[in-house]
Formats: structure tokens, sequence, C-alpha cells
């Protein structure tokens, strides 16, 4: 069994991620793209980790979304129902391109799309992820994972296959359904985002790995010392 463990975001200075964690997740690219040239900065920097890239959220979020407004990000009214929930539209197909180029820029192993809330099993969403999926160009060297919110078993058992992208899961809350390999994302629990997981939790945390190829990302205030606890764990327990 191999397990990566990284970070979701910058918690310390990237050279010295780059010897510590297996694995980074830029969320920078979440909130507005940047340049090609910054990235590639970023893949010199740390040059031996995994990387992965959460796409924008022009392509997940609407417009509505308070995403929108942290990032600085104004939307016309002509324009507001051609972003967000994969609408098949020629401006999310554009914000799509941009987010491969970054992904190929940096040699990102994934692309992560992380739905909100409000993106519901609703016919039309349905009728969206899969026009979406069907329709741009994926890259054979990256994997594709989604992590939706709220969906019904019985509806991801269905749609994940036809759109072939890994289920993403917080595994103290939901299980995978689907997926050759594992890619667990780590949001606190209980107070949410502001949480310290202990030993106790982390040694369950072990235990749900099964797959041959495990990812596990935290992505809370801890996130780096936790990170750095269960890469000393997983090191206890292999040695």
């Amino acid at each position: 069994m191999e397990i990566k463990v990284g970070v979701c975001g910058f918690p310390a200075r990237l050279e010295k991620l780059d010897s510590e964690v297996d694995v980074i997740e830029i969320q920078k690219t979440f909130y507005k793209l940047p340049r090609i040239e910054t990235v590639k900065s970023w893949k010199d920097r740390a040059p031996h980790v995994i990387w992965s890239v959460k796409a924008n959220q022009m392509i997940t979020h609407p417009p509505e979304s308070p995403t929108y407004r942290k990032a600085g990000l104004e939307i016309s009214m002509d324009k507001k129902n051609c972003y967000g929930y994969f609408r098949p539209t020629s401006e999310v197909f554009e914000v799509y391109k941009n987010v491969l180029a970054l992904a190929r820029a940096i040699n990102a192993r994934f692309i992560l799309f992380q739905t909100p809330a409000s993106f519901k099993p609703l016919d039309e969403h349905i009728n969206n992820i899969r026009a979406f999926f069907r329709s741009i160009e994926r890259d054979d060297n990256i994997i594709y994972l989604w992590e939706p919110r709220g969906w019904d078993v019985e509806i991801l058992r269905k749609i994940l296959p036809e759109i072939d992208v890994i289920h993403v899961v917080d595994p103290f809350k939901d299980k995978q359904l689907y997926g050759d390999i594992c890619y667990f994302r780590l949001h606190g629990r209980g107070i949410g985002y502001k949480y310290d997981y202990s030993t106790e939790e982390l040694r369950e945390l072990l235990s749900m790995l099964s797959k041959a190829e495990n990812y596990v990302l935290f992505n809370n205030t801890m996130m780096y010392k936790n990170a750095l606890e269960f890469k000393e764990l997983i090191g206890e327990k292999t040695g």
C-alpha cells in the first residue's frame, strides 16, 4: 500500500513543504487563475512534491457564491448564467482550458473539482456535469477528481462511472463510491476547518485506507501539523 500525505494550500514555505510532505493541492487556482510563469515558479521551488490543482470556481460555483466576492470577481448581469454548475458554455470551457494549461505547466497529477452544496442532484445539474466531462479535452497524464456535497449515494453510483471521475470524500463524513485510487480531503470534524486531529483520529484515518494508491490531504487550520503527524504515524507502522 502506498500512502501520500499532503496539504491543501501553502501553510509553510514551498521549499520547506517540498522536503516534508508528498502532495500540495493548489487552492489559489480556485479563486483566481495565476499566470503560467507563477505556477512554474512554484514547481521550481518545490520540485519533488506531487501537485494537485483545484479547478477554478467559475466552472463549479455560480456567480452568486461568496467566493466570487472574496476573489474580487465581478460578472456582468448578462453573463450570470454562463458560469458555474458545470454549465456547458463557451465561457466555462474557456476557463477549463486555462486550468488545464496551468496543470500541465506544473506537471500536476490531479485536477480537483469541488462543487458547493447548492449544486444539487437536479436533472439540470446532472445533464451539465455529463455534458461537461464528455466535451472537455482530458489529459491522459492527469487524474480527474470530484468532491460533491449532499448527493444521494445511488445517484453517485450511477453518474461517477459515466463521467469517469474519482470520487473524493472526507472519510469521517462519507464513503468513497468510485475510483481505483483513494483521494481523501480532511476538513475537520464538528467545528470544521478550525480543527486539530488527535493521534487517535489519525490512527482511525490510517485504518480507513485500503487502496493500493492513497492520497490524504489535510484541509484544516492545523493541516501542516496534522500532515507531519500522520506521516510519522505511517512511518511507525511501516517501520
